[in-house]
């Protein structure tokens, strides 16, 4: 069985953030990475799927982006992943989610993939369609937001996580791609000796003009900080009165009553 799954390098959320020259996303000076947190999660579900069906199991991770991302690379094969696929594209931000599904998808189809996982989203762009895009391109069965997750000969039991606290079961065979997010497991933090096997782990490199064809569908126009807005207004004092001065500002300001 051959496994894959995808993750992508982010910048921690407690960078400082502001836009690059040319003002269509954020600039990386400065920023400190990391695997994106969603990621983690199909990481060590497919690790704990590999380590369940043993040896037999190839574990593949892939990336996209520039030569920063051998750092969440290496952090995946430390977790458990076989072997390592870096997908080396310096403009890998300007691409929108269906052209890197495109990549993806066109390296899977090539090596025929049985299972895919892939975070629910990613941190920065935030988009969530890009494992369903690559469902799409292969013509894999696809579930996403799984909080459960369960395999046996080929038939797949997930839990989603729905609306107001409800989950849902979808039940699928394989070939399949599965997104994952938190609460479906807790990743594991890798340990120095698989740290160190890590080190000896194949990463095949390949340029990304060998994999894409696809044009951009759509293009980031800009990229700013949210407008400030005023601060609240707290209002203290007896009931009554504070019910007089919340009526009197309604009346002023809004059109509640008009």
């Amino acid at each position: 069985m051959k496994i894959l799954v995808c993750i992508k390098q982010v910048p921690d959320l407690e960078s400082r953030f502001k836009p690059n020259a040319e003002g269509v996303w954020y600039s990386e000076t400065d920023l400190a990475w990391r695997m994106n947190e969603y990621d983690e999660y199909a990481v060590e579900q497919a690790v704990q799927l590999r380590e369940k069906l043993g040896e037999t199991t190839e574990l593949t991770v892939l990336s996209i982006g520039p030569e920063r991302v051998v750092e969440a690379i290496k952090k995946a094969l430390a977790m458990g992943c076989d072997r390592a696929v870096h997908v080396r594209d310096s403009a890998a931000a300007a691409k929108d989610p269906w052209q890197i599904a495109s990549i993806i998808a066109a390296y899977a189809k090539r090596e025929g993939f049985d299972l895919i996982f892939a975070g629910m989203q990613s941190q920065d762009r935030g988009s969530a369609q890009v494992g369903v895009a690559v469902a799409e391109q292969l013509g894999y069965a696809c579930t996403t937001t799984i909080v459960g997750f369960e395999y046996d000969n080929g038939a797949i039991t997930a839990k989603r996580e729905l609306e107001g606290g409800m989950k849902g079961v979808v039940r699928m065979k394989a070939p399949a791609l599965i997104t994952c997010q938190l609460g479906l497991n807790v990743p594991r933090y890798p340990t120095l000796p698989n740290i160190m096997k890590a080190k000896k782990k194949e990463i095949s490199v390949i340029p990304v003009a060998e994999l894409l064809t696809e044009g951009a569908l759509a293009n980031t126009t800009s990229f700013h900080s949210p407008a400030k807005k005023g601060g609240g207004v707290v209002l203290e004092g007896e009931v009554d009165l504070l019910v007089s001065q919340l009526l009197g500002i309604l009346h002023e300001k809004t059109a509640v009553f008009r």
